[in-house]
């Protein structure tokens, strides 16, 4: 089914005459517009209507092809869990229609990347299992000690900042930046460029992190399109490289693994292994970027929860770091493309059509979370859905966890006092983004 989809353009609308409920209508600002993620207020507010008035709500904003918006914790999981169903390999993610209809016309299909995000079984599951046992949860503790050491350097060159810096730009940036590309074999010196070029993907509709800052002015799809393939270029021009060198001579590094990955008996292909690269690279790094110092930002402004960290970092890391990852929750959405005519809380959801998996609104469900806008280092159990659910369900999640421990025992476990010392800001974004900005005071 998904091959025939692919085949064929996006229509424009599939309108049937629904009539749009009061909340619906507001989605087209809570859904499309990335200023809204910038103001955690505020889009919790929205959510939170939309679990209470329609949670499966039919939306048409201007600029997108429709698709339904399921806010519910049980409604994500429901859809996430039957990969077979509901397909990835349509529409991944929210994108302007005309912005889809370039990229049609550039790749004859709806994505410019082939990254396991974009594609469904069987060559999903192939292309996962590649790098799978890298991931996993006992070959990640054999490189505890190795990303201890690059905590420890990131909390020393927080110390020598001198008692003031920005957390989220002078740390928790480039503490993850460090360890996924040490997995990945990129050697430091080329990190200010790996970290130039994630930015503009996934912060390509802020003013302060995309590409052409002329786009901040205008929206102007095909140049925005245009800014994103110069991305991609400088992308496929290093990790070509990479794969060269990796063939010709290999390490002990993800790079090696996808540089000579075979997909039943045949080299995997170009753009496959281009793709692969880019979402180690970057989601290996944003999302953890932003549950780390989003986390810190958590404890900041609410005292009683920095207290318990300082008091006995060890004890609380690990719920710590979930409560983090659930308070961010760095990824904001996903699309599903049903392949039958499904029902969902009396919904009739049609054969084609969409669905897009509100994360930070299933974070905060009442049903699922006692208490979901209180900021709880110590909360258990936490059934946070950050990671997805399913067979696409984060292949990094295990070294993320063990990254935010790893730094918040060493941070806290050192400071005598930490405070903010201004306003912190958010990246504007609707797919990937976090904080922006978290000036600090702090004494060790």
């Amino acid at each position: 089914m998904a091959e025939t989809a692919l085949a064929t353009p996006p229509e424009t609308k599939m309108d049937r005459g629904r009539t749009m409920s009061a909340a619906a209508e507001a989605t087209r600002n809570l859904i499309v517009d990335p200023a809204i993620y910038a103001d955690p207020d505020q889009l919790d507010a929205a959510f939170r209507k939309l679990r209470a008035e329609d949670p499966v709500a039919w939306c048409e904003p201007e600029g997108y092809r429709p698709f339904w918006a399921l806010t519910k914790h049980a409604d994500i999981m429901e859809v996430s869990r039957q990969n077979k169903l509901f397909t990835n390999g349509e529409r991944e993610m929210l994108s302007y229609e005309d912005a889809e209809k370039g990229v049609y016309a550039q790749m004859g299909g709806p994505h410019l990347l082939k990254t396991l995000v974009q594609l469904d079984d069987p060559l999903h599951f192939k292309l996962r299992h590649l790098t799978q046992e890298w991931f996993m949860p006992q070959n990640v503790k054999k490189r505890e000690d190795a990303i201890r050491q690059i905590a420890k350097k990131y909390v020393d060159r927080m110390e020598d900042l001198g008692g003031e810096c920005d957390f989220q730009r002078d740390v928790a940036l480039y503490y993850p930046l460090r360890v996924i590309m040490q997995i990945l074999g990129v050697p430091e010196s080329d990190e200010p460029m790996m970290l130039k070029l994630t930015q503009e993907i996934f912060g390509a509709q802020d003013e302060d992190l995309m590409r052409d800052k002329t786009l901040a002015q205008q929206q102007d799809v095909e140049k925005g399109l245009a800014s994103i393939n110069e991305t991609l270029a400088e992308f496929f021009m290093y990790f070509t490289g990479i794969t060269a060198d990796r063939r010709a001579h290999p390490k002990d590094d993800v790079s090696t693994v996808i540089a000579n990955g075979m997909v039943d008996g045949e080299p995997i292909g170009q753009l496959e292994a281009m793709s692969y690269y880019i979402i180690v690279a970057a989601a290996g790094h944003d999302t953890t970027s932003a549950s780390t110092g989003g986390g810190v930002l958590g404890m900041l402004q609410n005292p009683s929860e920095l207290k318990k960290m300082m008091d006995d970092p060890k004890a609380v890391s690990r719920t710590a770091t979930d409560e983090a990852i659930r308070w961010t929750t760095p990824v904001k959405q996903f699309m599903r493309t049903a392949q039958e005519d499904y029902e969902l809380r009396g919904r009739k959801i049609l054969k084609g059509e969409s669905l897009l998996l509100c994360y930070p609104s299933g974070n905060r469900d009442e049903d699922v979370f006692d208490d979901p806008y209180t900021f709880d280092i110590s909360r258990s159990p936490n059934k946070l859905i950050s990671f997805g659910h399913g067979g696409h369900m984060c292949l990094g999640m295990h070294l993320a966890r063990l990254e935010m421990q790893a730094i918040y025992e060493e941070l806290f476990s050192r400071l005598k006092s930490i405070e903010l010392a201004g306003d912190p800001t958010f990246i504007k974004a609707n797919f990937v983004g976090g904080p922006k900005s978290i000036p600090v005071r702090y004494k060790f």
